[in-house]
């Protein structure tokens, strides 16, 4: 009698694990289960704290659990704050400038890669994904310009834009290098009708970007005068030129509303769901 009671409190339970692993499931299969960590990067004036939002809606979506960050001092140098568990799944790392004002862009390429390199040593990971709000895709940009040659480092898979200012700002004061151009106006293909030094430079993307490989999503706000408020969408929109004609996809995302504004994009419900469902999403 004592075996049978045994047998059946012993059958109900793994009944009932049955049943939540079954619960459980939905929302994990939802999204791609990798190891690939997606980096970060905040923009100009700002840190890691303007990437929470995006990182915290990626997490309670079900991608991922593992969130950790990297500080970059302002020598270049980098300190990992957490730890990625072996086998964690779609883990984040948010990236923290120090130096979070540099109008060198090179230097943005630099740090970005001693980042990656940092996380390359401790977890020997073989793919990237990244995201730059504002100034933070300058990271992404350069990233690319100063490891055209590197092989040794993560393939980038996925990179989303978000608030970019390519073709420059419209700012007084601003370096001749990053100002943008008067009457700027794009093609068809993106290409604008006047660059400054910097977006030349940007240019030799459309040579060394590596061919068919990384997937691109360019993100902007609109909330009226084709601007988000700080970016022009004519600067935003000037990525095309740079990465399509050698990325593996591209495609643009214009968002409207009070959200829409430059400094809000990175806490836009409708930005998490489109880059959760970009960056993770079976679908895609």
């Amino acid at each position: 009698m004592k075996l049978r009671v045994l047998g059946v409190l012993v059958g109900i339970g793994l009944l009932i694990g049955s049943l939540a692993g079954c619960a459980a499931r939905p929302t994990a299969s939802k999204y791609q289960q990798s190891t690939t960590p997606t980096l970060f990067f905040h923009g100009g004036g700002s840190s890691y704290r303007a990437e929470e939002h995006m990182a915290n809606a990626a997490k309670k979506a079900g991608v991922t659990q593992t969130i950790i960050r990297a500080m970059v001092d302002r020598q270049g140098q980098v300190r990992l704050a957490g730890k990625i568990k072996p086998g964690a799944v779609n883990p984040i790392v948010e990236v923290n400038y120090a130096n979070n004002r540099q109008l060198d862009y090179r230097m943005h390429g630099v740090w970005a890669t001693n980042v990656v390199k940092a996380l390359q040593q401790q977890y020997h990971f073989k793919r990237i994904n990244m995201v730059g709000h504002s100034l933070g895709n300058i990271s992404l940009i350069y990233y690319s310009l100063v490891n055209q040659h590197n092989h040794k480092l993560p393939k980038l898979s996925k990179q989303v834009d978000i608030a970019g200012h390519f073709a420059g700002l419209n700012f007084k004061g601003m370096p001749a290098s990053v100002q943008q151009p008067a009457n700027l106006k794009l093609d068809a293909t993106g290409k604008p009708n006047h660059m400054n030094a910097t977006y030349r430079e940007m240019t030799k993307l459309r040579q060394v970007l590596p061919k068919n490989q990384v997937r691109v999503l360019n993100l902007y706000g609109d909330i009226g005068g084709h601007t988000d408020g700080t970016v022009p969408n004519v600067a935003s929109l000037s990525l095309k030129y740079l990465v399509a004609p050698r990325a593996k996809s591209y495609q643009e995302i214009k968002f409207t509303g009070k959200l829409a504004r430059h400094s809000k994009l990175h806490e836009n419900p409708q930005v998490d769901r489109r880059l959760i469902q970009f960056l993770w999403g079976k679908a895609d």
